[in-house]
């Protein structure tokens, strides 16, 4: 095991958000910002901005570090573009007013639709169908759950017919 592979997952954090130079076997070269590093392999992943707002990804396995030196800190804005990397592009963040109509739409919709449905939970934010189905905010079928598949798969396509619709 080389040093870098001896490092706790509180060291390897340090690195987290920040422009990293990696130097590893047969006298390669990384550079790029450290979005996480694995506890298990101690592989570092690194992002990279290339043009056109394009990001490149590139992994530098645990075994093969020799060292890493820290050559930038990363402000709170370049936090937030790294944080956003692995985000699906329709996901996006709903204001509590947004996420209270977008629960009442759907509501009344299933309700215009004869199916029933509850609000559950302290403040009335999950949407509950027949009693075996909850739907989370945002309100999307991927926020579906349930133990019952055959109701799990109807209801999120219902949804997803709502949602194309609207």
């Amino acid at each position: 095991m080389n040093d870098w592979q001896m490092k706790s997952p509180l060291d390897w954090e340090t690195y987290v958000n920040k422009m990293v130079k990696v130097a590893a076997i047969e006298k390669c070269e990384y550079e790029g910002w450290v979005l996480t590093v694995d506890p298990v392999s101690a592989s570092i992943v690194l992002a990279t901005f290339l043009e056109n707002e394009k990001v490149s990804i590139s992994v530098v396995l645990g075994h093969a570090v020799q060292d890493v030196e820290i050559l930038k800190e990363g402000d709170e804005e370049m936090r937030q573009r790294l944080s956003c990397i692995f985000e699906p592009e329709e996901s996006k963040a709903y204001s509590p007013e947004e996420l209270e109509k977008r629960k009442n739409d759907l509501k009344s919709w299933l309700e215009r639709n004869h199916i029933p449905v509850t609000e559950q939970g302290d403040s009335g934010r999950t949407l509950c169908v027949v009693g075996v189905l909850t739907i989370d905010p945002p309100y999307g079928p991927e926020d579906c759950s349930s133990s019952n598949e055959i109701i799990l798969s109807r209801v999120q396509g219902l949804i997803q017919g709502y949602l194309e619709k609207q």
